[in-house]
């Protein structure tokens, strides 16, 4: 094996943006833009250049984390996914030695297990499974398989429709004979407010990111960051954030709506919408994001997405104890 390892360092800042825009499976969450915007001290870096003969093969943006004495190479906590970003052409012999320089890289640096959650196969520029095969065959076993929905986006918007429920169709021409109209919007904290209260109500729980940080994200990433509102006699009353997170890929990552609107249909219309707005950009999926939490499913949430036209890809997570 030819592979050499070595920890990133801030110097190699721009060689690693580089591979990532370059790479099969990059996005946005593998960027070290991305990874850097929190604030410091709350993660503790371990991300790996994987090199042969002095050119770069392959990444792993991976944290550190101890738990009750145990150190663990993580796939990035900043991040909706990691894994191992490599470039198009990865061969066979590649990926088993990519995945054996990481293994040794974390015996020898006293590391006692490496868990990676990889990218669906729609996020990868060339579909391979090369990289699973190599985890399995190398010890590592699947922690856990989440189910992500994912939507293609036809040659048309009116096709996308076609695909739509009976009930879906029906809500968004409900939707807009009710005089519910969208848009793109810059009402960051009226959307941040509707869904605290959402996640609240439904869930019990606070979003992944605080205000300040979501509007940090957006500074960041003007153009990959947007928010998509649905608004009834100028109140916003229902709202998606989506992330460009590659050429080919949107991810919904917030969706949320007022409870006491939701007879309007609005979310309906906005994802008809954004669906529209995906064709006219060029995109080839719109991934809604997953609808089981820890292997557990959600089956109305499932049956929601269907109507739209989903289907589910695999969000795989990785664990091999060392």
């Amino acid at each position: 094996m030819t592979i050499s390892v070595r920890a990133f360092s801030e110097s190699d800042t721009s060689i690693w943006e580089s591979f990532v825009h370059s790479a099969n499976n990059g996005t946005i969450f593998h960027e070290r833009k991305f990874l850097g915007y929190h604030p410091p001290g709350r993660f503790v870096d371990h991300s790996l250049i994987l090199e042969k003969k002095g050119k770069v093969k392959a990444l792993f943006p991976a944290a550190e984390v101890v738990s009750n004495g145990l150190r663990s190479m993580i796939s990035h906590q900043g991040s909706s996914y990691g894994g191992i970003i490599a470039q198009q052409d990865l061969s066979f012999q590649e990926s088993y030695d990519f995945v054996e320089a990481i293994v040794d890289h974390a015996k020898n640096t006293g590391f006692h297990r490496i868990q990676m959650t990889l990218p669906p196969a729609i996020y990868q520029q060339r579909v391979s499974n090369y990289l699973d095969f190599s985890l399995i065959k190398h010890g590592f076993t699947y922690k856990k398989r989440d189910v992500s929905s994912m939507l293609t986006i036809e040659p048309s918007p009116e096709k996308n429709l076609e695909r739509f429920s009976g009930t879906h169709r029906t809500a968004v021409r409900k939707a807009v004979k009710q005089g519910v109209t969208t848009r793109e919007s810059e009402d960051w904290s009226d959307f941040y407010a509707l869904l605290k209260e959402n996640l609240e109500i439904r869930h019990n729980v606070q979003p992944t990111h605080t205000l300040d940080e979501l509007l940090k994200l957006k500074q960041l990433y003007p153009d990959e960051i947007r928010l998509f509102g649905a608004y009834w006699e100028g109140e916003l009353i229902a709202g998606v954030v989506n992330f460009s997170v590659n050429r080919d890929v949107v991810l919904a990552f917030y969706i949320s709506h007022k409870e006491a609107y939701q007879h309007l249909r609005a979310v309906n219309l906005l994802f008809y919408e954004i669906i529209t707005w995906c064709h006219k950009n060029d995109y080839r999926f719109l991934d809604f994001g997953i609808f089981t939490v820890n292997m557990e499913p959600n089956f109305g949430l499932g049956r929601f997405k269907e109507n739209f036209g989903a289907s589910g890809v695999f969000r795989d997570t990785f664990e091999l104890n060392l």
